[in-house]
C-alpha cells in the first residue's frame, strides 16, 4: 500500500450520529467596521482550503488559507507572518493500485471517553472504518495577531457526508498519542492543566450549529470542566465579537465540492483531491479573549464522535504535532576542533549555550552542562548523549540573559570530549525540555610530543674502561588525574622508560657484543636528565649510542632518539691501550784468572784460593786508587764485587772464571772498573800471587729512552 500518513488505528462500529438542531443562519454580509475576534483576521474561515477565494470580513481582507500553510504533500510551507506553528496529519492509506484502503490504526477503543484521563484512552486497529466517521486528514495552526491575541485554527476532512456529523478537537500540551497494529493500546502521555476540548456539530444541508470549548482542570489526574468556557456558531453567520466559530463547505459563499492540493478521499469520488459538501470542517478559537492562552499546545487530535456530549462515544481520530511551544538550545565549547594537553596535564574548558523558547511568555527551568570523556580514541564519532560529569546547573527563565556560560571544568587526559547542554523545563512540555548533544559539542585534546636529547660521555676512552650516555627528556605532560574530569587526585609526572642501546664497533647494524638485547632502561618521572648508563666494550673501535623514550599515554607520546650514526654527540671511540718502549743496557763484569806452576810437570796444590775483587769509582776515589788500596769490604772503598774460589789446584795450570750475576753496570754507572785478583797456595812449597790492578774495563752505555714507534 502507498502510505500518505503514519498508519492510523481501527474504526468503531458504525452508529447513527446524533442530529443536532441547526442554528439559524444569519447574513454572511457583515456590517462595515464590525470587529470579529476570530474570522476577521488573516485566516479565511470560509469553508475551503484555498487562499484564492479571498474573503473580506470585518473591514479587512483575509488572504491566507490552508494551502498557504501546507503543500501538496501536506508538508509545511514557510509560515506567513503571524503564524507560529502548523501541523498536518494524514489519516488514511491507499492500496498498491491507488484505491482507498478502509483500514485504520488510530481509532478509539470502546470505553474511551473525553472525561477520562489519558490513561483511560485506548486505540485499536480497525479493518473497515465506517465512511461517515472516517477521518481523512486533520490539520491545525497557531497564529499571533498584531494586537497580541493568540489564535488556534483547526480543520478536519471526513470520507462521507451521510447525515449529521459531530466532531471534536483536543489541543494537548503533553506528547499524547497512540497507534495500534492489532489489539488495543493505551495512549501515552498525560493531561496538563489547560488542555482544551472543542466539540461541534454540523449537517449536510445546513452548517455548523454550535461549537463549544471545554477546559481540562488539573494535571494527569484532573477532570474535564462540565461547563463550556467558550461558545460559538457558524463563522459564516456569526455577528461581530465571536471568540470561537467553525464552518463547513456547506452554505454560501462556499457550498458543495471543494478541491484540496493534497491527497484526500471521499466515498463518492475515491482517492483524489475532492471533498464533497459537508466533508470539510474548519474553525478557530481566540485563546486570549477566552482566557485560555498562555499554554503551549503541542499535539492536536481531531476526531469523530456520536454527539457533542462530553461522554459521547469516540470513533476515528487523527493525531498531529502542532508544536506551538518549542524550545531549542545550541551550545559551543570553548575549544573547537582540538587543543594540546598542557605540560601540567590540566586544561580548563567551558561551554556556552544559547537557549530559545517560543510560544510561551513565562517559563522557568534548569540548564545543565554535562561533559563526557568519550575516550582516548579521537577518531570516535560518539557524542555525550547521556551521563557524563555534571559541570554546572543554572536556574533559567524568560528573563535570563543568553548566552549562558558554564563553570570551568578541568580535564586531565588527552582524548575526545563532548559537552551536552540540557534545558530541563520546570513545566515540560510547556515549554518542552531541550538538549544539544550533537557533534558540534565535541573537541579533541591531543597528547604532547616530548623532546629527547642525548650526550655520550667524553672520549676517546681507553679499552677496558666503560663508556657512558645520558638523555635529557622535555615537554612531557603529567598523567591524567582521578577522575579524568575535575579530578580529586592530581596526576603524577609522566612515567615510562628511556631505553639505551649501543651499536659498534664501527657499525650501526648490530648491538655491541655482549650488550643486553633489550637495552638498558631507566625509569622516568617527568622532564629531566637521566643516566648516565655505562657499558664496557669488549673490543676497541667507534661505538654509537641510541636512546628511545617509551612515552606515557594518553598524555605523552613516545619519542625516538636520533638514528644511529646521525648524531655525532652519540659517538665515542674506544682506543687500543697505548704502549711505550725504552732500552737500558747493563752488563755483568766478568773476569778469569789462570794459575800456572813455574816448574814444568809440577802440579799446583789442590787447596789454593783465588779471590776476584772489582773496584769502581765511589766515595770520591778513583777506581785505580781503590784497587791499589786493596779495600776488602763490599760497598766501601770502591769494592763493588767480590768472588772467592777455594780448592783451586791439583794440576800444573788452573783457570778460574767469575760467575757474576749480582753486580751490573748501566748507563747510570758508566766509568772505569779495575780487577784485583789474588791467589793463595794452601801450602808452603808454592808462592801466592796477585794482579797489579792494571786490568780494567771502560764501560759507556747509551740507552733508548722511548717511547718508540708503532710495531708492526
Amino acid at each position: 500500500m502507498i502510505h500518505f500518513k503514519r498508519p492510523t488505528a481501527g474504526r468503531r462500529p458504525s452508529r447513527a450520529l446524533v442530529v443536532l438542531v441547526l442554528t439559524a443562519l444569519v447574513s454572511m454580509l457583515l456590517a462595515p467596521g464590525l470587529a470579529l475576534a476570530v474570522h476577521d483576521l488573516a485566516m479565511q474561515l470560509d469553508g475551503d482550503v484555498s487562499a484564492s477565494t479571498t474573503t473580506n470580513v470585518g473591514g479587512t481582507t483575509q488572504a491566507i488559507d490552508w494551502d498557504s500553510l501546507f503543500d501538496s504533500n501536506g508538508a509545511p510551507k514557510t509560515k506567513p507572518a503571524g503564524f507560529t506553528a502548523t501541523g498536518f496529519d494524514p489519516d488514511f492509506v491507499t492500496n498498491s493500485n491507488g484505491s482507498f484502503n478502509t483500514s485504520d490504526q488510530t481509532t478509539y477503543s470502546t470505553g474511551s471517553k473525553d472525561t477520562l484521563p489519558i490513561s483511560g484512552w485506548q486505540c485499536n486497529f480497525d479493518n473497515n472504518v465506517n465512511s461517515k466517521i472516517d477521518v481523512m486528514n486533520a490539520y491545525a495552526a497557531a497564529y499571533l495577531a498584531a494586537n497580541g491575541d493568540s489564535i488556534i485554527y483547526f480543520a478536519l476532512e471526513r470520507n462521507a457526508n451521510t447525515g449529521d456529523a459531530n466532531v471534536g478537537f483536543w489541543f494537548l500540551q503533553d506528547d499524547v498519542g497512540c497507534v495500534s497494529t492489532g489489539p488495543s493500546q493505551t495512549f501515552s502521555g498525560n493531561h496538563t492543566d489547560g488542555d482544551l476540548l472543542i466539540v461541534s456539530a454540523f449537517t449536510k444541508g445546513g452548517g455548523v450549529s454550535t461549537i463549544d470549548v471545554y477546559r481540562w482542570n488539573g494535571g494527569a489526574g484532573g477532570s474535564l470542566g462540565a461547563t463550556s468556557v467558550a461558545h460559538g456558531a457558524d463563522c459564516k453567520g456569526t455577528a461581530g465579537g465571536d471568540d470561537v466559530c467553525a464552518t463547513t463547505n456547506t452554505g454560501a459563499p462556499i457550498t458543495g465540492p471543494i478541491t484540496t492540493p493534497w491527497k484526500t478521499s471521499n466515498k463518492t469520488d475515491g482517492v483524489g483531491n475532492t471533498l464533497q459538501e459537508a466533508e470539510f470542517f474548519e474553525g478557530g478559537l481566540n485563546l486570549t479573549r477566552t482566557n485560555l492562552g498562555g499554554k503551549c499546545f503541542n499535539v492536536f487530535i481531531g476526531d469523530t464522535r456520536s454527539s457533542q456530549s462530553l461522554t459521547a462515544t469516540l470513533f476515528d481520530f487523527a493525531r498531529g504535532k502542532l508544536g506551538e511551544c518549542t524550545s531549542s538550545t545550541t551550545t559551543t565549547p570553548s575549544i573547537t576542533g582540538s587543543a594540546q594537553i598542557p605540560q601540567s596535564g590540566t586544561l580548563s574548558v567551558t561551554d556556552s549555550a544559547t537557549l530559545t523558547v517560543n510560544g510561551i511568555s513565562t517559563w522557568s527551568g534548569t540548564y545543565e552542562f554535562h561533559l563526557c570523556f568519550i575516550g582516548t580514541d579521537i577518531t570516535s564519532t560518539a557524542t555525550c548523549t547521556s551521563g557524563g560529569t555534571l559541570v554546572d546547573s543554572q536556574s533559567v527563565n524568560q528573563a535570563t540573559p543568553v548566552p549562558l556560560t558554564s563553570a570551568a571544568a578541568t580535564i586531565t587526559s588527552a582524548g575526545r570530549y563532548c559537552w551536552r547542554g540540557n534545558f530541563i523545563s520546570a513545566t515540560d512540555p510547556n515549554p518542552p525540555s531541550a538538549k544539544d548533544d550533537t557533534a558540534g559539542e565535541c573537541f579533541n585534546v591531543t597528547p604532547r610530543t616530548p623532546t629527547l636529547t642525548t650526550q655520550a660521555g667524553a672520549g676517546p676512552v681507553d679499552f677496558g674502561n666503560p663508556i657512558t650516555d645520558t638523555a635529557t627528556l622535555g615537554n612531557t605532560a603529567n598523567e591524567p588525574g582521578t577522575p579524568v574530569i575535575n579530578p580529586t587526585t592530581a596526576g603524577l609526572a609522566a612515567g615510562g622508560t628511556i631505553t639505551f642501546f649501543l651499536y659498534g664497533p664501527d657499525q650501526c647494524t648490530t648491538l655491541a657484543a655482549g650488550f643486553p638485547s633489550a637495552g638498558i632502561s631507566v625509569s622516568v618521572s617527568g622532564d629531566g636528565t637521566y643516566g648516565p648508563v655505562q657499558y664496557t666494550p669488549t673490543a676497541p673501535g667507534q661505538y654509537t649510542w641510541v636512546a628511545n623514550y617509551s612515552g606515557d599515554l594518553p598524555n605523552t607520546l613516545a619519542k625516538s632518539g636520533a638514528a644511529c650514526g646521525t648524531d655525532p654527540k652519540e659517538a665515542v671511540t674506544v682506543r687500543q691501550i697505548p704502549t711505550e718502549i725504552s732500552t737500558a743496557q747493563k752488563t755483568y763484569p766478568q773476569d778469569s784468572a789462570t794459575i800456572t806452576s813455574s816448574i814444568l810437570g809440577d802440579n799446583l796444590p789442590s787447596g789454593g784460593t783465588v779471590t776476584f775483587r772489582l773496584y769502581g769509582a765511589a766515595g770520591g776515589n778513583t777506581a785505580l786508587q781503590n784497587c791499589q788500596a786493596h779495600t776488602d769490604t763490599l760497598g766501601s772503598g770502591g769494592l763493588v764485587y767480590k768472588q772467592t774460589f777455594t780448592s783451586v789446584g791439583g794440576s800444573h795450570s788452573v783457570t778460574v772464571n767469575t760467575t757474576n750475576t749480582t753486580f751490573f753496570v748501566t748507563s747510570a754507572t758508566n766509568g772505569t772498573y779495575y780487577w784485583w785478583v789474588t791467589y793463595t797456595t794452601g801450602d808452603t812449597v808454592h808462592t801466592g800471587r796477585q794482579s797489579n790492578c792494571a786490568e780494567n774495563v771502560i764501560l759507556t752505555f747509551t740507552d733508548d729512552t722511548g717511547p718508540g714507534t708503532l710495531f708492526p
